[in-house]
């Protein structure tokens, strides 16, 4: 068995590469993916075209240094009768050369990455805001304004199959330690402001899909904003070590239209009043004697 695993492996391989432009597509890693994902919000996307812009950059510069190394090694080798240039010891015309071109190519990648980076944390011009923090091990969301408030934690099913102390099958838990109670729902095409922090310890919430990762610090409010093109679910972790259950503190968001993210909204906050005025009406139990 121990020698077939680098011949499955090597096929794997091959197979990304020519699954790589169906995965390339989608919003969630796939399996043997080797490149970023592109994501489905403009912040994502502009560091998934970035990426590719500067990783094209780096491959001509590797055939250009690699390649001029292939011929120094080849051509001019000892076998062949090369002599060494023992009376060549300085050029300030290479020197000149070799420092101006490198620090161009640093300044054409920096301008635009420093661009990009700049913007991406501009919430300026937002329709909606979200205050999310951090606690051990759970989210809260706050729809800001709305007068919903809600906890999202691990779903109970994944709660039930982790403390019994056995993997589960995908047919049995498809989400296994990635599903939540209650996922963050938010609509398409509005730009929303994030306002991030925690209660207890460090945490981070990460959604790779939407392109981005913030720090949940107690005492400190970080700001994001993400602008989601494509209805569906997406799945992040908290990214910061921050307990015992680190593990098991996953990030669900539903991303719906604008239309049905109204309703749902609604929907959430009768949900909310209800369960207020019955915890109002339902009297408190009686002290044991």
């Amino acid at each position: 068995m121990k020698t077939a695993r680098p011949v499955h492996a090597l096929a794997g391989l091959v197979a990304s590469f020519a699954t790589q432009a169906v995965a390339a597509t989608g919003a969630q890693p796939e399996r043997w993916q080797l490149n970023l994902t592109p994501g489905v919000t403009e912040t994502a996307q502009r560091a998934y075209d970035m990426h590719m812009w500067m990783l094209w950059i780096c491959v001509v510069i590797g055939i250009v240094v690699f390649g001029a190394m292939a011929v120094a090694i080849f051509r001019f080798r000892k076998s062949k009768g090369a002599v060494a240039d023992k009376t060549f010891v300085h050029s300030t015309r290479l020197e000149v050369l070799w420092t101006v071109i490198p620090t161009l190519i640093l300044v054409v990648m920096a301008v635009p990455a420093t661009i990009k980076t700049i913007d991406a944390h501009d919430t300026r011009g937002h329709e909606m805001t979200v205050k999310i923090i951090g606690q051990q091990w759970l989210w809260t969301y706050e729809y800001v304004g709305e007068g919903v408030r809600f906890t999202s934690r691990l779903d109970r099913d994944s709660e039930r199959i982790r403390q019994s102390g056995r993997v589960p099958t995908l047919d049995e838990h498809g989400a296994y330690l990635l599903d939540v109670d209650r996922p963050l729902v938010l609509p398409t095409d509005t730009k929303i402001r994030f306002i991030i922090t925690a209660d207890d310890v460090i945490h981070a919430w990460w959604v790779p899909a939407l392109g981005w990762k913030s720090d949940a610090i107690p005492g400190i409010v970080n700001e994001q904003w993400t602008k989601i093109l494509e209805p569906g679910i997406y799945r992040g972790q908290c990214a910061e070590l921050c307990g015992k259950d680190h593990g098991f503190m996953p990030i669900v968001v539903e991303a719906v239209p604008r239309e049905e993210f109204q309703m749902r909204l609604a929907a959430m906050r009768a949900e909310l009043d209800t369960a207020a005025r019955t915890a109002a009406t339902t009297p408190a139990a009686a002290p044991q004697g």
